[in-house]
């Protein structure tokens, strides 16, 4: 399985490079006056819509089921990934296998590019030089993603500037105030149940911004798996802080998580987290009366909040 992945993105990168290995074109696009932006993770695609609005087409190379560290390529994403005007990705190494060929690319961009070093939480895992790129956990971090993608739409549809930028800015509020809406409602849970067990290592930016303490089974990436002796010591952990309820992520395996649940004697929470994806964009919730869309970053955030709430407080 290894070895077909590695040779998938590897037939990327050559057809990217202009070494065409397949003949066959799929079609992409279904709008020839749109600005065409290919777009890697769910959050990505989610904010290129926001920001272009009527005047992007978005194609994304993973829907709401792929985790991006193991995107496995498709000939469909090759012809979109070369005929786009412009590639947006997360950056940070993210997108893992893909991130060498993104970072070479001159109509590539990365939303994290001007994010400031210190702004960013340093890795823990010993086999990485790349900080944690999971920074969508922070909406006032995410908000430093806005202004490269108003300038790079803005670069190549210069006609419609004045409508990236005003929707970039309206966007900027939309997040700030969803910012002091999660920290209303993570204050309602006590601060000595304020600890979030989950999957794998991709709520640390969440946890600096609502002051969470925050324990995962596996590393930054889900195949990054912990050790005998790190799930023993969560097991303690969540027997020592005698918590009610872990988290299970979505599009995650579900076995660690439960094996855990069983072993430490805690509840499994019936919601599961969304980290390295969105939802399925159209799927609604209703939670205290306001309804979201899943498949957005604002509805994604809000559904990981209640949730984490609910079962915490």
């Amino acid at each position: 399985m290894k070895y077909l992945k590695n040779l998938c993105n590897l037939l990327l990168i050559l057809s990217l490079l202009g070494m065409n290995c397949c003949k066959k074109q799929v079609p992409v696009w279904e709008s020839e006056d749109k600005v065409k932006i290919v777009a890697t993770t769910t959050m990505v695609a989610d904010l290129v819509r926001q920001i272009g609005g009527d005047h992007v087409e978005v194609y994304g190379l993973m829907n709401d089921t792929v985790n991006p560290h193991d995107y496995e390529s498709r000939p469909v994403d090759v012809n979109a990934t070369k005929s786009a005007d412009l590639v947006i990705y997360s950056g940070i190494h993210l997108e893992a296998q893909l991130a060498e060929m993104l970072e070479k690319m001159e109509k590539a961009l990365a939303v994290t590019s001007t994010m400031k070093k210190e702004s960013l939480i340093a890795s823990e895992d010993e086999q990485s030089s790349y900080a944690d790129p999971h920074v969508w956990g922070d909406p006032m971090l995410w908000v430093e993603a806005v202004q490269p993608v108003v300038d790079a739409l803005s670069k190549v549809d210069a006609s419609n500037a004045a409508a990236y930028k005003s929707a970039g800015e309206a966007y900027v509020e939309k997040l700030k105030a969803h910012h002091q809406w999660a920290q209303s409602r993570i204050n309602e849970i006590p601060a000595e149940h304020k600890v979030l067990v989950t999957s794998h290592d991709a709520f640390m930016y969440f946890s600096r911004a609502y002051g969470i303490e925050v324990k995962a089974i596996d590393g930054l990436a889900p195949g990054d798996k912990g050790g005998p002796k790190k799930v023993a010591a969560l097991i303690e952990f969540i027997k020592a802080r005698d918590l009610k309820m872990i988290f299970p992520e979505h599009a995650v395996n579900q076995k660690g998580i439960q094996a855990i649940a069983k072993d430490a004697g805690v509840k499994v929470s019936d919601k599961m987290l969304f980290s390295d994806a969105t939802g399925v964009l159209g799927e609604k919730e209703t939670v205290n009366g306001e309804t979201y869309d899943l498949g957005t970053y604002l509805g994604m955030q809000k559904h990981n909040v209640n949730a984490v709430v609910e079962g915490l407080k």
